[in-house]
């Protein structure tokens, strides 16, 4: 059973995610455009689950597949799409979880969604910090119930998300 924590911001978040984006830019080679650092780990000062997001953009979605053996190699396993259409996810380290990847083809519209929710936290700490306080609060109400987390957090996320994008839109 997973346990739902939450953390304070830690610095080492950025470094194992640079640590990982080279190991997938090694696995998927040419194919591979950029591999961003998302979710709340990739927020200064903001509170997360201490598992890192990565979210690498590549030409062709289809090659991916070829390289679920490799991904296992290095701890990763392949969920395929789910549950986000047009995206490869892999999670590494079963129940206690260290990284998820999400691997979007590039024009996909999830990516600006998944930039622009990060950037809009990184520059609006009134937001940033009732995402942190949300989260904290339902860690602790739901230790072991992950779903219940999820969902608890789910209409802020998308209040957030829907003013990210707007935001991330004027800025481009």
């Amino acid at each position: 059973m997973r346990k739902v924590e939450v953390h304070d911001y830690k610095e080492v978040w950025l470094e194992m995610f640079q640590l990982e984006a080279q190991k997938l830019e090694r696995i998927l080679g040419g194919n591979v455009i950029e591999i961003h650092h998302i979710g709340s780990t990739a927020v200064s000062g903001m509170k997360a689950k201490p598992v890192i997001d990565l979210m690498p953009v590549v030409n062709d979605l289809s090659l991916v597949d070829l390289k679920n053996e490799s991904m296992k190699e290095i701890g990763y396993e392949a969920k395929g799409e789910n549950g986000i259409r047009d995206r490869r996810y892999f999670q590494k380290g079963g129940d206690t979880r260290s990284h998820h990847v999400h691997v979007f083809e590039t024009g996909n519209p999830d990516i600006d969604r998944h930039l622009a929710f990060r950037d809009y936290l990184s520059e609006h700490p009134i937001d940033q910090k009732r995402y942190s306080q949300k989260k904290e609060d339902l860690a602790n109400r739901y230790p072991f119930d992950m779903e219940a987390y999820i969902n608890g957090k789910n209409s802020l996320v998308k209040e957030i998300e829907e003013k990210a994008l707007e935001w991330y839109r004027k800025r481009r």
